[in-house]
């Protein structure tokens, strides 16, 4: 499944852990137990997590930021192996 998460804190591993708890740890995330067979078939090298939106007020000049960013393409090309299954 592809997830939207949104945090409630900055902690590190905040999602990987929370993920991992729930018995689906992040595509590519051995240390959390993800299956690297899966990972392989995808052609990932790394674990699928990818901020497309961050939004946050500018600590200095208190303007409101909104930044989105594409898939990387390793993260496309996983999405299209998965659409061919």
């Amino acid at each position: 499944s592809l997830l939207s998460v949104g945090l409630e804190t900055g902690r590190t591993h905040q999602i990987r852990v929370h993920m991992a708890a729930s018995k689906h740890p992040l595509v590519g995330d051995a240390l959390y137990g993800a299956d690297p067979t899966f990972s392989a078939k995808l052609g990932l090298t790394r674990q699928w997590l990818h901020a497309v939106r961050l939004r946050f007020t500018h600590p200095t000049t208190g303007v409101e930021m909104d930044i989105t960013s594409d898939y990387a393409p390793d993260l496309v090309h996983a999405l299209e192996v998965l659409a061919t299954r």
